[in-house]
């Protein structure tokens, strides 16, 4: 079955709330041996993608788009039993998101692919204030954070909670990372707030930080929090 036809297919049965269908359609592709992952970012990705692209242009109803969510979040949550897992490779993630059903939703498969790629994952969610995340941040002392499909109204506390971190110095190497949702949409937020990556899609995210462990922005790149330091160094 050719790609768009495919995707049109999965996106008329998940919106529709076709359950059966839109389970025929994976087991389609598991039966002609597609891995898990591909399912997850060629299919499951791009669907959500378009189900929030449509959704915040008023091109689809509140219904259409629960219905969407809610079935591939099932249906992901049986293709990460698929995964394949490599061996653990000793650093911890802790992951959160925008608190809307499919900022959380992208966030999920990033955290199910991220865990096959060896990491230990720590997956909250949306919702969670700074404070309890500063917190588990110093409880964990995990490696990465990731806050992955922020949603424009929680990017202030981001940004409030990155310069924090830098501020308080509770875990000193961590790297943070961001990515999809509305830093998709926002050139240069992602650097402007402080991040040390970015990523477009889980798959990405699952890249780069398997391939750039030690990638960190310089103090004097970071913006955020620029005014507050410098008025502190005068006094």
């Amino acid at each position: 079955m050719q790609r768009d036809v495919l995707l049109e297919r999965f996106f008329t049965a998940t919106i529709s709330g076709n359950r059966t269908q839109a389970r025929h359609l994976v087991d389609q592709l598991i039966e002609s041996d597609c891995a898990p992952e591909r399912i997850l970012t060629g299919l499951f990705w791009p669907t959500i993608q378009h189900v929030e692209k449509l959704y915040r242009a008023d091109q689809l109803s509140q219904l259409g788009h629960n219905y969407a969510t809610r079935l591939i979040r099932t249906l992901a949550e049986q293709m990460q039993l698929r995964l394949d897992q490599k061996e653990r490779n000793g650093r911890k993630v802790l992951m959160s998101c925008g608190n809307q059903q499919a900022e959380e939703l992208s966030a999920l498969i990033s955290a199910d692919l991220l865990e096959a790629n060896g990491f230990n994952v720590y997956f909250c969610g949306g919702g969670i204030a700074n404070d309890e995340l500063v917190a588990q941040i110093g409880e964990l002392q995990p490696h990465v954070l990731v806050v992955f499909g922020a949603v424009p109204e929680t990017v202030p506390q981001t940004r409030i909670l990155i310069d924090r971190l830098h501020d308080i110095g509770i875990c000193p190497n961590l790297q943070i990372v961001v990515g999809g949702g509305v830093f998709n949409r926002a050139d240069g937020l992602a650097e402007e707030i402080g991040a040390d990556l970015w990523a477009a899609d889980p798959d990405e995210l699952a890249k780069v930080i398997t391939t750039e462990p030690d990638r960190r922005m310089a103090a004097n790149q970071r913006t955020v929090g620029r005014k507050q330091r410098a008025k502190r160094s005068a006094a």
